[in-house]
């Protein structure tokens, strides 16, 4: 398998390769409603999904005019810790990343998701010998993380490879966000039990270049990249 198109894959974590999102979700709002803030899933799933910690507490305090109690911080770490343990793969994951790592191809996970969460649902899922030490979170960049493209720059930097030769596979907005301003191209993957109807075209309308909905659809499009140029895969 080549891959003359990229010269390394930098994935998201939550809801690209665990299945996490709903989960956290529903923590979340649980949470929340013991601290007088009473939210749907859709309505948080849609204000929360790929946002750093501080971007969620923002956006509560702008959107609905909530701002944290002091125990709540600790009182959320302690029940997404506990929702975490139990936290699996999405289908095909661990087959994509062994794949990648049998070719040679330099891969990286990218997430802003908080450093011990983000090793805890590496662990649970039974990923965290496929991730070659390449896993980087909003500390490595001063708390900056997606949209900005600190973290995939840093990755890319970390990886050898110019960050314009790096695929971005990710599954909410301020990834995609965050891949472009990066100067990477940008996959979205539809595939996590979070997604619903209008996922795919928010992630096209964000400037993802390809679609997928699957690991195993992303599979089939990495084992392509052997057959076609760059912009040729842009365009299927």
């Amino acid at each position: 398998m080549s891959f003359p198109a990229f010269g390394a894959i930098l994935f998201d974590l939550d809801g690209v390769l665990v299945d996490s999102e709903v989960l956290a979700n529903q923590v979340w709002i649980a949470v929340l409603a013991q601290h007088n803030l009473h939210l749907s899933p859709h309505a948080f799933m849609k204000g929360s999904i790929g946002q750093t910690l501080t971007g969620v507490f923002d956006w509560l305090h702008a959107e609905h005019g909530w701002a944290k109690p002091d125990s709540f911080e600790s009182r959320l770490d302690e029940q997404l810790l506990q929702a975490f343990e139990t936290v699996r793969a999405l289908a095909g994951a661990e087959h994509t990343l062994r794949s990648l790592q049998a070719a040679g191809m330099p891969t990286a996970i990218v997430s802003n998701s908080q450093r011990d969460r983000l090793h805890l649902k590496l662990r649970a899922a039974g990923l965290n010998d496929l991730t070659n030490g390449h896993v980087y979170d909003p500390e490595h960049t001063e708390g900056r993380g997606k949209p900005f493209p600190d973290l995939y720059l840093l990755a890319a930097q970390q990886l050898g490879v110019p960050a314009t030769r790096c695929l971005v596979v990710e599954d909410s907005v301020p990834g995609v966000q965050a891949g472009l301003a990066a100067g990477a191209t940008v996959w979205g993957l539809c595939a996590g039990e979070h997604m619903h109807a209008g996922s795919a075209s928010e992630l096209s309308d964000a400037g993802a270049a390809r679609l997928l909905h699957s690991h195993g659809e992303l599979q089939q499009a990495l084992a392509a990249l052997g057959n076609g140029s760059e912009e040729q895969l842009k365009m299927r």
